[in-house]
Order: structure tokens, then sequence, then C-alpha cells
């Protein structure tokens, strides 16, 4: 995930700069890319990282305070529940993220935007905007949304494992 967001300042970084539209004026390339990207993708991948490693991040201070070693964690009921409460947290959580963004930026960027820029005045009605690297930002979304079913499944895998060890279907060899 810190990869992909590295990489997504290098596709997204400047691109309010970059937004044109027709008239090319300044208040109205602001107003349409304001329009266009209510939220940067950039913050919203960084706040997607940051929420989606809370959950871990709480469980693993209270098992430092708690001094739990991480064998402890299969032994002992409680902590188990405590952990697996964790992992599925985070499912939740990029399960939202994955919503969202679907929602905010859709699957694919078009190369076009019409902005509907009479708010700012009357004189400009409907202005078509050019997206600059819009081929270059909907490969990066799909790999955005790629890595978020990744981490799900990885998730989800981690839950599985979890209750075949607690079981005993699985041992350390």
């Amino acid at each position: 995930m810190f990869f992909l967001g590295v990489l997504g300042f290098a596709v997204y970084g400047n691109e309010a700069l970059h937004f044109s539209c027709d008239p090319d004026r300044r208040e109205l390339n602001l107003y349409c890319y304001n329009q266009f990207r209510p939220i940067t993708p950039q913050v919203f991948w960084a706040l997607q990282l940051v929420t989606v490693l809370v959950p871990g991040a709480v469980f693993h201070l209270y098992a430092a305070c708690q001094n739990i070693v991480p064998e402890e964690i299969l032994e002992r009921p409680l902590y188990t529940v405590f952990y697996i409460i964790s992992v599925l947290l985070r499912i939740i959580l990029e399960v939202i993220a994955f919503w969202l963004q679907s929602h905010l930026f859709g699957f694919q960027v078009p190369p076009l935007y019409l902005c509907e820029a009479s708010a700012l005045e009357k004189a400009f009605n409907k202005s078509r905007c050019m997206v600059p690297e819009h081929f270059e930002k909907t490969i990066f979304l799909s790999a955005m949304y790629t890595f978020t079913g990744i981490t799900m499944l990885l998730c989800v895998a981690e839950i599985f494992e979890i209750l075949c060890r607690r079981l005993g279907y699985l041992t350390d060899q």
C-alpha cells in the first residue's frame, strides 16, 4: 500500500495545475477541478492507509502493554477473539474504502469532464475540461482496486488460518 501511495503522488501529483477548461481561466479551472475531485486521490489513499492500520495497531499496542507474546494469542481465547476482531475491522474498513473510492473516483478516468459552472459566472454555464493523463490514472485506479481486493482476501485468509490453528487443524511442525 505504501509503494502504491508513493506512485499515486507521481501519477496524480499536480493534477489541479494541469486540469484545463474551455475557456482557460484560472478561477474556472479551479472551480471545475474541485467539482471533478471533491477530495484528491492522494489524500483519500493516505486516509485509507491510516484507518486500515488503526485496528492492528490498537491490538499490538494492547498486546505490548499486556506483555503478550505471539504464541499466547492462539493459546488464550480472549486474545484470539481480540485479534480476530481487529482483522474483521480491517476488512470492514477496506470494504468501506473500496465503496467510497468507487463512488468518489469511479473505475475509469474520462479524458473530458463536463463542468456545470453557471454558479461561477453566467457566461460559463457548461464548460469542457481536459483531464491530464487520464489513461495512466485509470490504470492506477485499477491497481488500487486490485490491491484493496488482495488485502481483503489476505485478511480473510488470516482469520481462516487463526481459526484452523485454534481448532487444531493446523499445527507448527
